[in-house]
């Protein structure tokens, strides 16, 4: 039930922020893609290789990052947790992306696989992310994430 709630209210802000967008600007196009695609693959890397720097950057102050286990990060949260290693990525292999952009507003969907060591537990995730991408500036950055369960 809260994992309903969880991805009911993902789609809910995906869907506000799209419409608030849609009407007053067109798609943004190939080149528009392919600067989502860049921030995309910046982030997967500063999240396997994490520095203040590099993940303050790619991620906007009001994130709201939702992991499949149900919990909700902020963009302080986020980004401490994996410079401490509570959230430590080995590896991150990204398939099946789709990138749509309409305004200033991206939609990227992909399938995340990693190798894990979080609090030095190692470990395996396979999950769908939903991730809205915002322009700021000449900068795109992560406004929003909800990640599920991959169903077996």
């Amino acid at each position: 039930m809260f994992k309903q709630f969880v991805l009911a209210t993902a789609a809910a802000l995906a869907i506000a922020t799209l419409a608030g967008c849609a009407s007053s600007s067109p798609a943004g196009g190939v080149a528009a893609e392919q600067s989502v695609a860049i921030a995309a693959e910046r982030l997967r890397v500063a999240m396997v290789d994490p520095t203040q720097a590099a993940l303050a950057q790619l991620v906007a102050d009001d994130l709201s990052y939702g992991h499949s286990g149900g919990k909700v990060d902020t963009k302080s949260s986020f980004i401490s947790d994996l410079l401490a290693g509570k959230s430590d990525f080995v590896t991150i292999a990204i398939s099946d992306q789709t990138i749509k952009v309409v305004g200033n507003t991206a939609i990227v969907r992909h399938t995340l696989t990693a190798d894990t060591n979080d609090s030095g537990k190692p470990g395996k995730v396979q999950i769908k992310i939903l991730g809205v991408w915002q322009q700021q500036g000449s900068d795109w950055k992560l406004l929003a994430r909800q990640a599920v369960r991959v169903s077996t």
